[in-house]
């Protein structure tokens, strides 16, 4: 199998850097375990019953280093799989990763807030920890709408402003501070630009690698976490009406 890159040049839009810890991050078992399968399990968990499981052209918006691609493939059979993402390396990296797995991609490099796809073209597009990232994230999330389906489906995990303002992840990494968004917010923007989002396609992780502390108060002290709380994680699957 092989992969199809549009790579000539990162594109111009402003856009915040990852670190160098956070690159190597994203190539952990950690981060594919505990974050990504886990965001993964749970979308799945809140796709209404009577939606289908298998997706023709499926999109992952921001993949990183690609590990998500395979997952998503093996998930939902698409005849179509796009990676889309800013950085030209970490495409090049999410080459690698399909290649190997014998799996037919397209790669795309551009923003997430002006995506080089057509209107409703995707059937299903995932988007995993990315928004925190992004400036211009109501634009991103328009761009979500106009490239999905009429019944598209988009599969929306984020970490929420309590998280990404935390002292660990502000020592760590690099994010836009001014335009990050509580998890009622991010709820709303969804929303707001068109999808529906019944409550019942929602979820509030409180994992452990999204807390200040990693969990040790609850693990090592045993003391449970406040059931009132500011969310660190939301979780959501989202439909664009036909």
């Amino acid at each position: 199998m092989s992969a199809n890159l549009d790579l000539l040049q990162p594109p111009a839009e402003p856009h915040v850097p990852e670190t160098a810890f956070g690159k190597w991050f994203l190539r952990t078992e950690t981060w594919t375990v505990h974050v990504l399968e886990r965001a993964l399990a749970d979308l799945q968990r809140l796709m209404p019953a009577d939606q289908p499981r298998e997706f023709g052209v499926v999109a992952d918006v921001g993949c990183g280093f690609g590990r998500s691609l395979g997952k998503l493939h093996q998930r939902y059979a698409p005849q179509r799989l796009i990676g889309v993402d800013i950085d030209p390396e970490m495409l090049q990296e999410s080459a690698r990763e399909v290649a190997a797995l014998g799996i037919a991609a397209e790669f795309i490099c551009c923003s997430s807030s002006n995506i080089k796809l057509e209107d409703d073209s995707v059937d299903l597009l995932f988007c995993h920890q990315t928004f925190h990232h992004l400036i211009d994230q109501e634009r991103a999330i328009a761009e979500f709408y106009r490239v999905l389906k009429p019944g598209g489906v988009l599969l929306f995990a984020e970490s929420t402003r309590r998280y990404i303002h935390s002292w660990i992840i502000r020592l760590l990494f690099r994010h836009p501070m001014d335009v990050q968004k509580t998890a009622p917010e991010y709820l709303a923007m969804v929303r707001s630009a068109g999808f529906s989002v019944p409550d019942s396609a929602v979820s509030y992780p409180f994992l452990w690698w999204s807390r200040e502390d990693l969990g040790l108060m609850e693990t090592a002290l045993r003391i449970k976490p406040p059931a009132v709380r500011e969310e660190t994680l939301i979780n959501l699957v989202a439909v664009k009406p036909r």
